[in-house]
């Protein structure tokens, strides 16, 4: 059977060496030339960007020149969207017209078998409907002796290297309309913090014009419909944005991971859940608190820079 492969779908903004990177070593895996690739490049939001931007953007536009991809197609915005509308409304353009999509950011450095590993799965799992979404990142867990599964279940979807479907992403109330039940709700915020002790909070954190995040409205309608994400033993994506120049992250090595570089084939299964990778992974994310402080200092970041 022939496998219909993903487009790629990439959102930029103002690193150009991010980017070069991430697009590089998505050059290197192996269904590269065979896929499609589109980059949402968002517009600058104040004038300390503009530079960069530019510089990102004249090098997506000499992507057309190299045989990196089957096909590159830019989409450059004139006003500052923001990466959670700009996300959204990038993914929605194209899982209409694909009715899948892989989805990466400018920061995101890919093994050599990530398209192959991320398109598979896409096809093994389609019709599964208890699978929301599919995670190339992993974090550095110890898996359990004697886990003999390459992939495992996750009850929190991932944003750093990640797939899904239509029929999966249309789901999404963007609005968050039961907002107002949620959040006095102590059983749904419970259930949602099964998949990192920071969810709940963030989601708050979003209603309330705190933070900017598609991921967290995303893995909250997960949360309601009983969902999981696969994601693979060995991470297939290394995140280079965690150095403090990101515009929603700050310095951090915690999630640093070595990704393979060569081929390695993940051989894909019906994982069960496992108690003990569920804990490790919602420690991962620490306690509330973690979050609360987190969003401190990146105020207070903000602040000095003024």
């Amino acid at each position: 059977m022939i496998l219909l492969l993903a487009p790629i779908v990439l959102f930029v903004y103002a690193r150009p060496e991010h980017t070069i990177k991430t697009v590089e070593a998505l050059a290197k895996n192996e269904l590269s030339k065979e896929s499609k690739l589109f980059i949402f490049s968002d517009a600058p939001k104040g004038k300390k960007d503009i530079e960069k931007v530019e510089k990102v953007r004249n090098y997506i536009l000499s992507l057309s020149e190299k045989n990196w991809f089957e096909s590159v197609s830019v989409h450059m915005s004139t006003e500052n969207k923001g990466l959670a509308n700009s996300v959204i409304e990038g993914v929605t353009s194209k899982i209409e017209e694909f009715g899948k999509v892989i989805v990466l950011e400018d920061d995101l450095v890919t093994s050599p078998d990530f398209l192959s590993y991320m398109n598979q799965a896409l096809n093994y799992y389609e019709k599964n409907d208890d699978i929301w979404s599919i995670c190339g990142y992993t974090f550095n867990i110890n898996f359990p002796n004697g886990y003999s599964d390459d992939v495992y279940l996750a009850y929190r979807g991932g944003s750093w290297g990640w797939a899904t479907w239509i029929d999966r992403w249309i789901q999404v109330d963007w609005e968050v309309k039961d907002y107002p039940k949620f959040k006095k709700d102590k059983v749904v915020r419970k259930k949602l913090n099964c998949g990192g002790r920071d969810m709940a909070d963030m989601l708050d954190a979003q209603m309330n014009g705190k933070i900017d995040s598609w991921a967290i409205r995303w893995c909250y309608t997960q949360s309601k419909l009983n969902k999981f994400t696969i994601y693979p033993i060995k991470s297939r994506v290394k995140n280079i944005g965690l150095d403090g120049t990101g515009t929603h992250s700050g310095k951090n090595n915690k999630f640093d991971v070595t990704i393979p570089s060569s081929g390695e084939k993940v051989n894909l299964s019906n994982p069960k859940l496992n108690n003990e990778i569920l804990k490790k992974f919602k420690d991962y994310f620490g306690t509330k608190w973690d979050w609360r402080i987190i969003r401190l200092k990146r105020t207070i970041k903000k602040i000095m820079k003024v």
